[in-house]
């Protein structure tokens, strides 16, 4: 699947579970490790690991899988590798602590609410 409509399956996917400030960051002209880094948030630990079983269920049917899914057991960090796409779950609090987002900043994000449209930011 090319990266670009994986990204967005994957925020349509956070998007109908209520994963909170989804951030989709295109980072092709910046690493050669990945494409796109998904970052979001969700309301708990029990929350952020239903999100990533989610994600991980529903990718499986299109016969995707990741290549290495880190922080499940805890749910406060939660990496999910799918190679091209890296998505980064958190649990809010955490989140806040490591601000993820301001290591990428000479790439503005777009952040995506439930009526927004599909675009992805390019650099």
């Amino acid at each position: 699947m090319i990266s670009e409509i994986l990204a967005k399956e994957i925020v349509s996917l956070l998007e109908s579970k209520k994963a909170e400030d989804i951030v989709l960051i295109d980072v092709r002209k910046k690493v050669d490790y990945t494409d796109f880094f998904i970052i979001c948030s969700a309301h708990s630990t029990k929350h952020t690991q239903g999100l990533c079983e989610f994600i991980s269920l529903e990718l499986e049917k299109l016969e995707i899988k990741p290549i290495g899914i880190e922080g499940l057991e805890l749910g406060q960090w939660i990496v999910m590798d799918y190679e091209t796409v890296i998505v980064h779950i958190f649990y809010e609090p955490v989140r806040k602590v490591y601000a993820l987002e301001e290591l990428w900043e000479d790439f503005p994000p777009v952040r995506r609410q439930k009526n927004s449209q599909n675009s992805v930011s390019q650099e």
